[in-house]
C-alpha cells in the first residue's frame, strides 16, 4: 500500500471517529409532551441560547437558528440530525454536553447551557418531525 492511499485510508477513519460517535444512552429522554413546535417550543430555547452565534446577525459553521427553514437546512456540516431519530443527533449531543468540550453548545460563557429538561423537549420535536 502506499503512502498517500495509507493516509486518505487514515484519515478517512478519523473522520468517521467524529462527534457521531457519543453514548446516546446518557441523552435525556425525549419530552412526552405532544405537539412540539419550532415557533413555541424550540425557537425560545435557540434564542436564549443560541442565536448570539447562530442568529440573524452571526452564523458560526453556517448556521442559522432563528427559523424553522434555516434551522432544517443546516450550517457548514448539514443538519446535525435526521428527523423522527433525535437518539443519533449529533446536534441534540452537543447541547446536552455529550461530545468534546470544543463541540459542546453553547460553548461556555457564550449562553444559558440547556438543562436536561429542554434537551428532552428538543429530543421530542426532532422525533415527532420538526414542525
Amino acid at each position: 500500500m502506499s503512502l498517500k492511499i495509507a493516509s486518505v485510508a487514515l484519515l478517512s477513519a478519523v473522520v468517521s471517529l467524529s462527534a457521531a460517535d457519543f453514548d446516546a444512552s446518557k441523552l435525556p429522554p425525549a419530552s412526552t409532551q405532544a405537539g412540539v413546535t419550532y415557533e413555541k417550543d424550540i425557537k425560545p430555547l435557540f434564542e436564549r441560547s443560541c442565536f448570539k452565534c447562530h442568529g440573524a446577525e452571526k452564523q458560526k459553521g453556517k448556521l442559522r437558528l432563528d427559523s424553522l427553514e434555516a434551522t432544517l437546512k443546516g450550517g457548514s456540516n448539514g443538519a446535525g440530525f435526521e428527523k423522527g431519530a433525535s437518539a443519533k443527533s449529533t446536534f441534540v449531543a452537543s447541547v446536552a454536553r455529550l461530545l468534546a468540550d470544543d463541540e459542546n453548545m453553547p460553548p461556555e460563557g457564550k449562553g444559558k447551557p440547556f438543562t436536561k429538561e429542554e434537551v428532552g423537549l428538543l429530543r421530542a420535536w426532532i422525533d415527532q418531525g420538526t414542525k
